[in-house]
């Protein structure tokens, strides 16, 4: 089993272990996103992305990409820790930082066997589809956890703990 610092890498690290992959007849996963507060909405879609193939490899949008795609606001976890956070997740077995707002470079150059990418979107509105239709690939929606988005989490915490008029603010533990 690889360590955490083993499964943080970069798309160019990655390419010649990719070849290796496609030599032994691998079938390699890829899923991409924010991965801000990690939930278990996240948990799920990894843990179901990794069923589908040998190894997975996780994308994470760089914090720029991220300001650019979320708010400057966005990302409240920095990217370094955002991708510790999902290399400790057994279901991961590689993480790599991406610095574009889409994936598609991303899914050009690993042309994984299968893309992952949470119901919430469509084949109509995944901007990723073409890069993946064009190698062959094939592309799986996983069912989103109803309620479970990092903008939801990050609105349930403004909700409960920022201070207002009628209120007082509640104590954090």
């Amino acid at each position: 089993m690889r360590s955490v610092t083993e499964k943080i890498t970069t798309l160019e690290t990655f390419l010649p272990l990719r070849e290796e992959l496609r030599r032994r007849g691998q079938t390699l996963v890829l899923t991409n996103g924010h991965f801000d507060l990690l939930h278990v909405g996240h948990v799920r879609l990894l843990r179901a992305a990794r069923a589908l193939g040998d190894v997975l490899v996780v994308g994470v949008n760089d914090d720029a990409s991220t300001r650019a795609l979320k708010g400057p606001l966005r990302p409240l976890v920095p990217l370094a820790e955002r991708m510790e956070l999902l290399a400790s997740l057994e279901a991961v077995d590689y993480v790599l930082p991406f610095s574009e707002t889409t994936a598609e470079r991303l899914v050009a150059a690993l042309q994984p066997e299968v893309y992952v990418k949470g119901g919430d979107w469509t084949l109509e509105t995944l901007p990723e589809a073409p890069a993946v239709r064009a190698y062959g690939g094939r592309i799986e929606l996983v069912e989103p956890t109803p309620g479970r988005s990092t903008s939801q989490l990050i609105e349930t915490i403004l909700q409960r703990y920022a201070p207002t008029t009628s209120q007082s603010s509640p104590e954090i533990p």
